[in-house]
Order: C-alpha cells, then structure tokens, then sequence
C-alpha cells in the first residue's frame, strides 16, 4: 500500500512511535487500536502498516528501545565513575550512588515509557517477553555487580546481592508514584535522601 501523500519514513515512524506511547499509556495496550494511532498521527490506519508490521511489534519496539536506551545511558554513566584515583572501596560507593541518582532521574523523565515497561509486559507474545526480560536482568545486573563486589571488599553488607537488587530498584520505582516537578522537595534533594536510605540498608 502507498504512504499517505506527504509521509517520510524519517518523520512517521517517530510519530507513531510517540503516538502509541502516549495512548499506550493513558488507555492501557489492549484498549488502544491502530485506528486510533493512526488517527493521532493523522494518517490513514492502512499506513501505519508501512512501519509496523501489528500493534504488537509496536508495543515490543516501545519496550525494546526504553530498555535498550536505559542500559546505554547506564552504560556511559558507570564508565565516568571507574578511576578518577579512587581506590576499589570508595568506587564501589561511587558507582552505587551514581546508579541510584541516574536510576531516579531516567525514569522520571520517561514516564510513559516506564509505565509501559513494568504494566504491558503481561501484554507482550511469549518470544517478545523473554527477550524484554532479558534486557531488564541484564540491567538489574549491573546493580547486582557493585552490590557483590562491595560484599567482596566489606564495605557492604549484602547476605543476598538478587534480592538486595530488586529491593533497591523497587524502593527508586517508588519515587516515581509521588514525584511532581515543583513540589516541596527538588529532584536532586530527592536523589540524595534516596541515596542516604539505599547506603544506609546496605553498608557495612
């Protein structure tokens, strides 16, 4: 079928791409149709199809592409913490603070993309699933990585590092229920009393 007079590939896609997101988001996955989508795009359903092959590869590109973007921001992030003179002890307090800091501010700038990521899930086809779940171990990973490697040099007192992962990433989940830009309290004042609250379960 012929794109819709007008289209390009390079400027559609994104906006179905954000489309989808937004409506994802407010209406929930399994309420929202490609009509819809193309609606809030402006093009014709038919063409969404140039882009996606169906609703559910578009919801697994969503996830795929949140999660794929978190571990490279994390990525880059935990690179600048190693070295800098520090000694393995204090980088391994570093490279804790700095997950727990970017882990707040990622997700409270990607709202919907979160909300997708942790309430569509039930949504995605079987292959989909495991490989969204595979993504996400390998970010939970990382945290498990400085977890055991403070338990190793006995600034951290962790009796089970998987399970202290999901605490604490469950505990930065929390901040974005109740955050609101221009409350009482500042991002950074956030990142910092969440920051004492993981060191202080966690440190030897």
């Amino acid at each position: 079928m012929a794109r819709t007079q007008g289209s390009h590939s390079d400027i559609t896609g994104p906006r179905i791409r954000a489309a989808a997101l937004q409506l994802f988001a407010q209406h929930g996955y399994a309420a929202v149709s490609m009509r819809q989508i193309a609606s809030a795009v402006g093009v014709q359903a038919g063409a969404l199809y140039n882009y996606t092959p169906d609703k559910q590869s578009l919801l697994f590109s969503l996830m795929e592409g949140h999660m794929t973007e978190l571990l490279a921001a994390w990525r880059a992030q935990d690179s600048d913490n190693r070295g800098d003179g520090q000694d393995a002890a204090g980088q391994v307090m570093a490279r804790l603070e700095a997950f727990t800091r970017f882990h707040i501010r990622f997700h409270l700038e990607r709202p919907d993309a979160v909300f997708i990521a942790y309430m569509e899930l039930r949504n995605l086809s079987e292959e989909n699933f495991v490989a969204i779940e595979a993504l996400r171990r390998e970010y939970e990973d990382a945290l498990q990585s400085i977890l055991r490697d403070g338990v190793r040099l006995g600034v951290l007192n962790v009796p089970d590092p998987k399970i202290a992962t999901l605490a604490v990433i469950a505990m930065l989940n929390g901040v974005m229920t109740w955050y609101r830009s221009g409350g009482r309290l500042s991002l950074e004042e956030v990142e910092s009393i969440y920051w004492d609250m993981v060191r202080k379960s966690v440190q030897a």
